[in-house]
């Protein structure tokens, strides 16, 4: 993707110096739009602009991906319980501090059969703005609670709020983490009416679809009530991502 966009850059800016004869502001337009793209191939993850993310699996059958970010939380132990009694697994992307603030809801996640993915030691909300060494002490951080806590590893990786850049495509390709996205955000975290969040959810569901969720809220938990029904009647199955990498270590 990031190479067609280069790509593209460069024909829009010929194309366009060639009929306005090299004016400054034709410069000034090919640099805008140009800035444009790289902004929002940094924060849609789906296009793959900086790192070759998971979004979804090639599957023909009616199966998809629950996954959780940013726990475990005081609320974890209510989502574990919704899913053991559907029976389903989850994949679920932990923070580092996180998990050393509920180690026994960590080890409570693993016990019960679901993924873990590395979701950086912090979630700082300046990952955007780290360095490739900073993020490398995020993600490694991140790995030695785990690894301590939960006695695992894990080579899934789930960049914070979706975020690209080359720092972090640096950083994950030397830690040898597997990007994890998704394609269907619930915005669970933004958008507060649950009605909202499940009709976004169930509308853009397909066969293989990840969905992103943030297992931190009663809001949450109440769409995923009423989501696992619907998955249910709709007769969808489930998958973790590991069962897509091969990546899980015990």
């Amino acid at each position: 993707m990031k190479h067609y966009s280069f790509i593209l850059f460069y024909l829009f800016c010929n194309v366009f110096i060639y009929a306005f004869q090299g004016s400054f502001w034709v410069y000034i337009a090919c640099f805008l739009v140009f800035s444009a793209v790289v902004v929002w191939g940094s924060f849609a993850i789906e296009l793959g602009y900086f790192v070759n993310s998971i979004t979804h699996k090639h599957t023909k059958i009616k199966e998809i991906a629950l996954t959780f970010d940013d726990g475990p939380t005081e609320f974890t132990p209510k989502f574990l319980d919704l899913l053991k009694e559907y029976q389903i697994k989850a994949t679920f992307f932990c923070i580092g501090k996180q998990i050393e603030k509920y180690p026994e809801t960590f080890q409570r996640i693993i016990a019960e059969g679901h993924t873990i993915g590395n979701h950086t030691l912090t979630h700082s909300k300046s990952t955007g703005f780290l360095s490739t060494s900073k993020m490398i002490v995020e993600i490694e951080n991140c790995d030695k609670v785990i690894n301590n806590i939960g006695n695992i590893q894990t080579n899934l990786y789930r960049p914070p709020f979706g975020v690209t850049n080359p720092s972090i495509a640096k950083a994950i390709k030397q830690t040898h983490k597997i990007s994890i996205g998704w394609n269907v955000r619930s915005l669970d975290t933004i958008i507060d009416d649950e009605k909202k969040i499940y009709k976004r959810v169930t509308k853009n569901l397909r066969k293989g679809s990840i969905i992103l969720l943030h297992d931190t809220s009663e809001k949450t938990y109440r769409v995923l009530v009423d989501l696992l029904v619907f998955l249910k009647d709709k007769r969808y199955s489930t998958f973790t991502v590991d069962s897509i990498t091969n990546s899980r270590k015990k």
